[in-house]
């Protein structure tokens, strides 16, 4: 047999195989860095997919509770990515992704079902979407900025604060109803029109600092006002942890008109 008989009839293997056995990618390769931090955000994503069900069921406090959750995986999966060098592009559109499940899908379905699906026609399917439309818009325009950014501010209130705020009045709502049924859907409508607009403003909040001695050598004060948000919550449980968000969404909005005002006073 010639030579070039012989060329073709050596069997021709895959792009990623070339040419033989024992160039063969590795049937087990090595788990990449950003793969641990992947799982803390899947679960984030299933987190949030669980609320939406149990929203959908009815179980309210149950739906609360896995937003909570689901905060705390998003949490811990940029922890994880700073400990173990595994940020990468793929992570960060999957949080994004997770995140809008979590933070914009499951707290507008459930404001829905819990008090605007009253509402006559497709109002109160309107008035809840603006909780995930202003997730999405948010999230967009964070990832558009990233470009040398430094998470110690925030434009506009975070994805998981917003939702947060949403599970806290609907926990408070569930266990201890101090607004009559009549007027639940005023307010669910007005709290979440406010949400949707504040994730979509310029207004400033400030990151959580980490628990270290240098953020209360830096910032004595706001730490301060942390941990006794903190014990606040552990003693009064959903009506603290609204009021605890509250506070934290009054405070972004205190500082931000303050700033402004100082420009405006120096010009």
């Amino acid at each position: 047999m010639s030579e070039s008989g012989k060329q073709r009839a050596q069997k021709r293997y895959p792009p990623f195989l070339k040419n033989g056995s024992k160039e063969r990618s590795p049937l087990f390769p090595s788990v990449s860095r950003s793969f641990v931090p992947s799982v803390f955000t899947v679960m984030n994503m299933v987190c949030g997919y669980i609320a939406i069900v149990m929203s959908g069921e009815g179980s309210f406090v149950a739906a609360c509770w896995f937003i909570i959750l689901a905060s705390f995986f998003d949490t811990i999966d940029g922890f994880v990515a700073r400990i173990t060098n595994g940020t990468s592009d793929f992570g960060v559109e999957l949080d994004s992704l997770s995140d809008l499940v979590s933070f914009g899908a499951a707290p507008a379905y459930l404001v829905y079902k819990f008090g605007l699906e009253g509402l006559p026609g497709i109002t109160g399917i309107c008035v809840s979407s603006l909780l995930m439309i202003g997730s999405g818009l948010r999230l967009a325009r964070f990832n558009i900025s990233m470009i040398g950014y430094n998470k110690e501010s925030f434009s506009g209130l975070p994805t998981p604060a917003q939702a947060l705020t949403v599970a806290g009045f609907v926990l408070w709502m569930s266990g201890d109803p101090v607004f009559p049924v009549v007027s639940m859907h005023l307010i669910l409508a007005s709290l979440s029109t406010a949400l949707a607009l504040l994730m979509v403003s310029k207004v400033n909040y400030d990151a959580l600092p980490k628990p270290n001695a240098e953020s209360f050598r830096q910032k004595p004060l706001q730490m301060a006002l942390y941990i006794a948000a903190m014990f606040c919550v552990l003693l009064f449980h959903s009506k603290a942890f609204f009021l605890a968000m509250l506070l934290y969404i009054l405070l972004g909005i205190v500082r931000s008109l303050t700033l402004l005002w100082r420009r405006q006073w120096q010009t």
